[in-house]
């Protein structure tokens, strides 16, 4: 394969297959990741929790889709919400993203690819993995509303209109995370959840997710086409090995697999990492861990 250095990208079999790979990288993941605590912690306390607003409960659309046209339908865009206990959330997700990416890096298929492959497929699906990841170890949370006052508050309380600040981009508000952005998380999570996936098709799930052929500029694109391939059969084939009696199972998970891939990396960082690394890029965080770079 022209462009493409990585072993074994010329052909499968089963020492070298999906399968195999990422169920090893399940038995290595407990031997690794010391240093990506210690790297995590260090960037962690660098700044303190941010305080949250006012509470109120929303109710958990079905789709993505259900969730925007609601918040569009009801005049709720600009409704935001954050963290309600970002200490202890924020602990978990961190504890959860050094999973990650030990997982990550213990599987071999991933580490025979170039190492500019291996910084894209890191930056495209660290956060579908981290809300994955969410999922799998049942990590929950409650978020307080942040709505910015309108301009009734404004003048009633005095507050300056601030019409002379930019635009900016909603789920990289200061304010919080859209309600919408936030359900769609908590949409999916309650999705894994009812369909009580098991550690093996989280495994999948996370090959999937990892192996993205549609990034622009990769190498070795057609070797991780394959192995997305593989992963979506190596699924299909364990869902009708255990699951006999329900032949909708893998169409539900790859129902599942299309939310999460909506969900935006900006939004996962802003509600999950920024009320303790305040404006560390989450980017140069990643590569620390990663590369120690």
């Amino acid at each position: 394969m022209e462009g493409c250095h990585c072993r074994g990208a010329g052909g499968r079999n089963s020492s070298s297959s999906i399968l195999y790979n990422i169920l090893k990288s399940d038995s290595l993941a407990a031997t690794e990741g010391h240093q990506q605590q210690q790297t995590l912690h260090h960037l962690l306390h660098r700044t303190t929790s941010s305080s949250s607003s006012s509470s109120s409960s929303v109710s958990t659309p079905t789709s993505l889709l259900d969730i925007r046209q609601q918040a569009c339908s009801c005049g709720s865009a600009r409704r935001r919400g954050a963290l309600r206990s970002p200490q202890v959330t924020c602990k978990a997700a961190s504890a959860v993203l050094v999973k990650t990416l030990r997982f990550v890096k213990n599987v071999p298929c991933f580490r025979e690819l170039p190492e500019d492959d291996q910084l894209m497929l890191v930056r495209s699906g660290w956060a579908p993995l981290l809300v994955l990841g969410l999922a799998q170890d049942r990590v929950d949370f409650d978020t307080t509303e942040t709505a910015e006052p309108s301009m009734l508050q404004r003048i009633l309380t005095g507050a300056p209109e601030r019409q002379t600040e930019p635009p900016v981009e909603p789920s990289r508000c200061a304010a919080g995370v859209s309600l919408a952005d936030i359900q769609a998380i908590k949409a999916f999570l309650k999705k894994c959840w009812t369909l009580d996936i098991s550690t093996k098709e989280y495994a999948y799930l996370k090959g999937a997710v990892l192996f993205n052929p549609d990034l622009e500029g990769l190498r070795c694109l057609h070797y991780i086409q394959a192995l997305r391939r593989e992963a979506h059969q190596a699924l299909n084939e364990h869902v009708k090995l255990i699951h006999r009696e329900d032949t909708t199972r893998f169409a539900k998970l790859l129902i599942a697999l299309s939310v999460l891939r909506a969900i935006s990396p900006a939004v996962v960082a802003q509600l999950f990492f920024k009320p303790v690394i305040g404006t560390v890029n989450m980017e140069e965080v990643l590569l620390e861990m990663f590369y120690g770079k």
